[in-house]
């Protein structure tokens, strides 16, 4: 039987006022458009579609530029997270990597159809920025103990998503209405002219996505900068936190074993954490393949999809501070793996794999088919439940991590939910590749749903009194 985890006593002499928490708020606000924009409805799509050379193929190289990301954020993460709990402060670890974030999403404008160099400064800059964008959320969620108390941080995690959300959907609102244009076309979802001259011929609106991207973080994330307050230095040098953090570390993996349930907490949230990314990173590239979606029809599905994971996020926090983390992810992860089975089941010209239907046709306006039709219901629903599961498995580890190092635990956490980040989306990629189907590569994330579902139903958490 698995020992019971006991919550962390997480209790400050005071905790900071309102505007001190929207401020840290606001940071999910700031860092969404990457992951809305760049790696899910726009960017990626746009890549698979315009700058590889078939989808199967930008696929295959998205996942392995997906893949070799997550690998270095898993090697560094608990490390840096171990430093920083030693030299106190978390802010300027969010500086270096914000700017990492800034600098890579920046360069996407760089990837002109038809350059010999557009694919290589696309995957760097996805890779540079998804680096520093994973490294500044993990610093900026070990702030979270001290802004609120432990019976709050559902409602905490859970309404930072939601604003996380909103921001995506507003970002990728105004992308689709004002930049982004069908390149047939020439006009945006608003029937309009892209603004700034953007040229749709050569995409420009798509690529526009990258700077876009850069500037809403600089802009969005400075109230957290300058009106949330941040761990008080320890006095601690780099080298002397560095040296120190390394012993540190090996003493919390070799305590694990001691653990089981929080070892196992953290090894459910590394499976079915990599499924999730590798949906998210897919849905798009997937819908462009089997249904040639364009930027247009991604991008509403996007927006649709981002207004059920707000709603989501918000609902969920409450409900994590009412009945438990724990049982919120193993909610979602149950809807999550209908959506998958349900994916695979379509095709465009039929659904649940042997159902014939009536393809799309000239005239039928955006999601015309009902194969299309299934899939927007489903990504409604992986959207309604993905903001909970993240949210809430952010509440458990703040929780259950020791205060004094809650920057170790959450690079862990880290940890966790990156170091098979590069197999996910490594395999999705192997097996698209091995069998040249977008669906056989999908396929691979319904075992890691089952894996991290069946491992998180073992852990036993108490919750607080």
């Amino acid at each position: 039987m698995n020992a019971v985890i006991e919550t962390a006593a997480i209790a400050p002499a005071h905790y900071p006022p309102r505007r001190a928490v929207t401020a840290w708020l606001f940071f999910d606000w700031a860092a969404q458009p990457f992951f809305t924009l760049i790696t899910t409805f726009v960017f990626a799509p746009f890549f698979a579609a315009a700058l590889a050379a078939d989808p199967a193929q930008g696929q295959a190289l998205w996942g392995y530029a997906t893949g070799f990301a997550g690998l270095c954020i898993a090697l560094l993460s608990p490390l840096l997270g171990g430093i920083a709990d030693r030299t106190g402060p978390r802010k300027p670890w969010i500086a270096v990597f914000g700017a990492m974030l800034v600098l890579g999403s920046g360069a996407l404008w760089f990837a002109v159809p038809g350059s010999p160099w557009a694919v290589p400064i696309a995957l760097t800059g996805f890779v540079l920025a998804t680096i520093g964008a994973e490294f500044a959320t993990t610093f900026n969620n070990a702030m979270m103990t001290r802004l609120v108390p432990p019976e709050r941080l559902g409602w905490l995690s859970g309404t930072g998503w939601a604003i996380g959300y909103l921001g995506g959907l507003i970002s990728l609102g105004l992308t689709l209405a004002l930049l982004a244009a069908d390149p047939s076309t020439g006009k945006t979802l608003a029937g309009m002219t892209p603004i700034f001259g953007l040229d749709a011929a050569t995409r420009e609106g798509d690529r526009f996505s990258g700077p876009l991207t850069a500037l809403w973080f600089i802009v969005f994330v400075a109230p957290m900068f300058l009106l949330t307050p941040d761990t008080v230095r320890s006095g601690l040098s780099l080298r002397e936190a560095a040296e120190g953090g390394v012993g540190r570390l090996m003493a919390t993996l070799r305590e694990l074993p001691r653990l089981p349930s929080l070892g196992r907490f953290l090894l459910a949230n590394m499976v079915y954490q990599d499924a999730l990314v590798a949906l998210f990173a897919f849905g798009g590239i997937y819908a462009a393949g089997v249904f040639g979606w364009q930027t247009i029809e991604i991008g509403v599905f996007g927006i649709l999809l981002t207004v059920t994971g707000t709603f989501g996020a918000w609902i969920g926090g409450r409900v994590d501070d009412a009945i438990g983390g724990k049982a919120v992810v193993l909610g979602a992860i149950a809807c999550l793996l209908l959506a998958c089975l349900g994916i695979l089941s379509l095709a465009p010209d039929r659904i649940l794999f042997v159902v014939e239907a009536a393809p799309a046709t000239a005239g039928d306006g955006l999601f015309g088919s009902l194969p299309e039709k299934v899939y927007l219901g489903l990504g409604l629903l992986i959207g309604l439940v993905a903001g909970p599961l993240q949210a809430s498995s952010r509440s458990l580890m703040a929780r259950l991590a020791p205060p004094e190092r809650v920057g170790e635990f959450f690079g862990l956490f880290a940890l966790s939910g990156k170091v098979t980040s590069f197999l996910g989306p490594t395999l999705v990629a192997l097996a698209t590749t091995m069998f040249a189907s977008q669906r056989a590569g999908l396929a691979v994330l319904i075992l890691f749903f089952l894996t991290g579902g069946a491992l998180l139903a073992g852990v036993r958490i108490q919750r607080p009194n």
